[in-house]
């Protein structure tokens, strides 16, 4: 593990100049299904390319207690996801790992895929509740659902990760995603995709799904983490 300058040296190239307000802990509700749909071996940041699936009949929700908040409710519909975009240079730090924070960062892509969307002239569902947040607000929204997750101790807050990772999503480098054009296509799920989450949300939730003679074909698609608040 680094230490010293040089965990604070990678932070403060990740970070840059950003600064957050308050984080104050909000509500997680309903379960969570996570399904690999692709390696990360090409991938510089996360574990490979996964399907964010949330329940129809129970949505995955973030409650936010925040006052001003721009959207008090973050109900995210089926997206792709990496696992946090937390660059691999970072995970060398106790608690960078993608999947240790997974609930929280799953809100942050979600909400990255709904601007884009927004910017795009594409969203969809409840994806323009979120055209009036600013950017900083997408950050701090990190931070808050961290500290959920650490007041539900579902997390340890004896690491650095809790109090970094926020500022390293209010980085320039996040800053650039936020604001970037003609994204938005690229984050909408292909039919296969889309019929392996259909399939999930039924109830028909194997470890792996495959195509069959009977049956649309699918790619490979495993479940591999599975949330329930």
């Amino acid at each position: 593990m680094m230490r010293g300058t040089g965990m604070a040296g990678v932070l403060l190239a990740l970070a840059g100049c950003a600064t957050l307000g308050p984080t104050p802990p909000g509500r997680f509700d309903g379960p969570l299904v996570v399904l690999w749909v692709a390696p990360g071996t090409q991938d510089p940041a996360g574990d490979g390319r996964f399907i964010l699936v949330p329940m129809p009949d129970e949505p995955f929700t973030f409650t936010r207690t925040a006052p001003g908040a721009t959207v008090t409710r973050i109900v995210p519909g089926p997206i792709y996801t990496d696992g946090g975009s937390i660059p691999r240079l970072a995970q060398a730090f106790q608690g960078f790992n993608p999947w240790g924070y997974a609930p929280a960062y799953m809100i942050h892509d979600w909400l990255f895929v709904a601007r884009h969307c927004v910017t795009d002239g594409q969203a969809q569902g409840r994806e323009g509740e979120i055209a009036a947040m600013p950017f900083a607000e997408s950050a701090r929204i990190v931070g808050e659902a961290i500290a959920t997750l650490e007041a539900e101790h579902r997390i340890g807050g004896d690491d650095i990760a809790g109090e970094a990772i926020p500022l390293v999503v209010a980085g320039p480098v996040s800053r650039a995603r936020w604001r970037a054009k003609g994204e938005c296509a690229g984050h909408r799920l292909t039919p296969q995709h889309a019929e392996a989450v259909r399939r999930i949300q039924r109830g028909a939730a194997p470890r792996v799904l495959r195509g069959g003679p009977d049956a649309a074909p699918l790619p490979e698609a495993r479940v591999v983490a599975r949330f329930s608040f």
